[in-house]
C-alpha cells in the first residue's frame, strides 16, 4: 500500500468513525433517548423543602390533602394513623388513630374529608365540624371491595376511586377495579381486570373531559403507566389510551393536576426493592403534559415517594409524601380549583 492509499484509507476510517460517533450521540442508532434530557424544571417547579419528618414504629406516608385553613393531612398506612400538620404552629399532631390503614385522602368542596380505607376496604366521609364518620362505599354486587387506594371527584359530586390489593380473596372480594360513586349512593364499576391491572392514583382533569388512572404493577411484563380516558357528562368513560409509560422503572403512585391540565406524578426509586422495577424512573415529581410529554422533574431525597396535592393560599404549593418526610415545592402554575374547599 503506497502513501496515497494509506492516507485515503485513514481518512475514510476517520470519517466513518466520526459519523458513527455522531449517530450514537444523537440517538439515531436505536439508543433509547433519556426522557430526563433537556428538561427545564425551573419553568414549572421550585426546589423541595422539608416541612417535617415523621417518627413512629413504622412509617409509610401517603395521601396528602389540604383543608381550607391550610392544614395538611397525611396518612401513615402501616400504623393506621392520619396526621395533621398545622403551618401556623409548625406542628405535627395525630388527627386519628385506628384509621383502618387509610391511604388516599381528599377534602370535598364543603370541607368533608374523604378517606380511602384499606382494612376493611371502604370509602368514608368525615364531617369535620361534628367528627361524624359515614361509610359511603364498601361493596359492589354483594362482594367486598379490595383495599381503597386513591380518589378524586368532579363538580357534580361524583367520586372516582381505585381499589386494589396485592393478594386478594376473589371468593369474597371484587377484582381490582376503578369505581364511580354517584351522589345518590349508586356505585358503578368503570374498569376491572383485565381492563386495568393495578389501579393506583386517579385524577379528573380541570375541564372534566379526561379521567387519568395510574397502573402500578411491580411484576415483570405488567403495566406501569398512566391511562387516559374520555370522561363524559354522565360520568362514563371511553377511548382508553396510554398517556405515559414508566416501564421498566417504578410507575407513578399518586398524582395531582394543575389548571392547565398538567399532571404532577410521584414516581420512581432510589434503590431497587426486590421487584422487577428498575431505576429507569428517577425518584421524584414528574410534570407530564396532557399530550403525554415529560415537561419537568425534581428529585426527592429518599424512598418511597408516594403522593402529592396542591395547597397554599394561591394553590401553588405542592405537598409531597416521601418516605418519612412531608415535603413542599412551589409551582409556577396553580392546582385546579377543587383542591381548595369552598367553606
Amino acid at each position: 500500500m503506497n502513501n496515497r492509499q494509506h492516507f485515503l484509507l485513514k481518512a475514510c476510517t476517520t470519517a466513518v468513525y466520526f459519523l458513527v460517533s455522531v449517530v450514537l450521540v444523537s440517538g439515531q442508532t436505536g439508543r433509547t433517548p433519556d426522557p430526563y434530557d433537556n428538561l427545564n424544571a425551573d419553568e414549572y417547579l421550585g426546589e423541595f423543602e422539608v416541612i417535617t419528618r415523621i417518627y413512629d414504629e413504622q412509617v409509610f406516608t401517603e395521601g396528602p390533602a389540604v383543608d381550607r385553613e391550610g392544614n395538611v393531612y397525611i396518612t401513615n398506612i402501616r400504623v393506621s394513623k392520619i396526621l395533621k400538620w398545622d403551618p401556623r404552629k409548625n406542628k405535627l399532631s395525630v388527627f386519628r388513630t385506628g384509621s383502618n390503614s387509610a391511604n388516599g385522602l381528599r377534602f370535598t368542596m364543603n370541607g368533608d374529608l374523604l378517606v380511602c380505607e384499606g382494612q376493611p376496604a371502604r370509602l368514608t366521609r368525615t364531617n369535620m365540624k361534628t367528627g361524624e364518620v359515614t361509610v359511603v362505599a364498601n361493596q359492589f354486587n354483594g362482594k367486598a371491595l379490595q383495599s381503597l387506594n386513591d380518589l378524586d371527584f368532579d363538580s357534580s359530586g361524583r367520586i372516582f376511586f381505585s381499589s386494589r390489593t396485592s393478594n386478594p380473596d376473589l371468593q369474597k372480594e371484587n377484582k381490582r377495579s376503578v369505581y364511580r360513586l354517584d351522589p345518590d349512593g349508586r356505585i358503578h364499576q368503570l374498569l376491572t381486570e383485565p381492563q386495568v391491572q393495578m389501579p393506583n392514583g386517579i385524577v379528573v382533569s380541570p375541564d372534566e373531559k379526561t379521567l387519568y388512572v395510574i397502573e402500578a404493577h411491580a411484576e415483570e411484563n405488567h403495566n406501569r403507566n398512566i391511562l387516559a380516558f374520555d370522561l363524559h357528562d354522565d360520568g362514563s368513560i371511553s377511548n382508553q389510551r396510554i398517556l405515559y409509560n414508566f416501564y421498566p422503572g417504578r410507575s407513578g403512585d399518586g398524582m395531582s393536576v394543575d389548571t392547565e391540565g398538567n399532571l404532577y406524578v410521584a414516581a420512581g426509586l432510589h434503590e431497587q426493592r426486590g421487584t422487577s422495577e428498575t431505576l429507569d424512573t428517577r425518584p421524584g415529581i414528574h410534570v407530564i403534559s396532557p399530550e403525554g410529554k415529560l415537561l419537568a422533574f425534581r428529585e426527592t431525597p429518599e424512598d418511597t415517594i408516594t403522593n402529592c396535592t396542591f395547597g397554599g393560599k394561591d394553590l401553588k404549593t405542592l405537598f409531597v409524601t416521601c418516605g418519612s418526610y412531608l415535603l413542599s415545592i412551589r409551582t409556577k402554575i396553580p392546582g385546579k380549583k377543587s383542591y381548595k374547599p369552598d367553606i
